[in-house]
Order: C-alpha cells, then sequence, then structure tokens
C-alpha cells in the first residue's frame, strides 16, 4: 500500500482546492476580472474573493479528512529587467522571459471551527 510522504507534526492546516472531478489537482477558475496587468505589462495582479477550497491538515496522507473552508488572496507579480531563460530539450520545454518579485497575502476562514487566518 502506498503511504505517501510523511505529514509533519507540527502541521495543523493544508489549504487548497479540492481535487476537480477530472483528476486536476489544486485548479480554481479565475474571473475575467481576476487578473490585471498595468499598462507596461510588467506587473500583473491576481486577487480574488470567497475561493472555495478545503482544510486538509493530514495531507498528504492517502486518506485524509477535509473541512470547507474559504480563501481571500492577492498575489502581485512585478517583472525585474533581468532575463532569465529556462530551457529543456529532453521535455520539449524552453521559456524566455524575466525574473520577477512576488507579494502574497491571504486570509483563510475554515467556518465550521470558526477559525481565521491570515
Amino acid at each position: 500500500m502506498f503511504k505517501g510522504p510523511a505529514v509533519p507534526a507540527n502541521q495543523f492546516h493544508d489549504f487548497h482546492p479540492p481535487i476537480s472531478p477530472e483528476g486536476l489537482y489544486w485548479v480554481t477558475p479565475v474571473p475575467s476580472t481576476g487578473l490585471i496587468f498595468t499598462n507596461n505589462g510588467k506587473t500583473a495582479t491576481l486577487q480574488m474573493a470567497n475561493v472555495s477550497i478545503i482544510d486538509q491538515p493530514k495531507w498528504p496522507a492517502m486518506d485524509a479528512e477535509t473541512t470547507p473552508a474559504v480563501m481571500d488572496f492577492k498575489l502581485v507579480l512585478h517583472a525585474t529587467d533581468e532575463p532569465v531563460t529556462y530551457e529543456d530539450p529532453a521535455r520539449q520545454y524552453r521559456f524566455e522571459g524575466f525574473k520577477a518579485t512576488a507579494q502574497l497575502e491571504a486570509m483563510f476562514r475554515v467556518q465550521s471551527i470558526g477559525a481565521s487566518l491570515g
């Protein structure tokens, strides 16, 4: 039987979108208003509210119990002027772009236990 990776002893919560019916992990649709780019194209802001997620404290255990939760978040990515290239010909992968900084603010709510984290 596959047991998966060990769960850290100090892990109390693990928030993520549920697995979709198609089997995709941690995928959430983004509304058209959720992603905004600045006019110069160097900054992207992804902001969403009341995203349905689950709290699964014992993940990645295969039989980990889940509790419904909600997340609000704002992710800001800002491109620097430092170019970067990642390439893996064996996997037919190539990316050319710029390094970026990231800032994330998030709030998680688990109503059934009266908890808010953020």
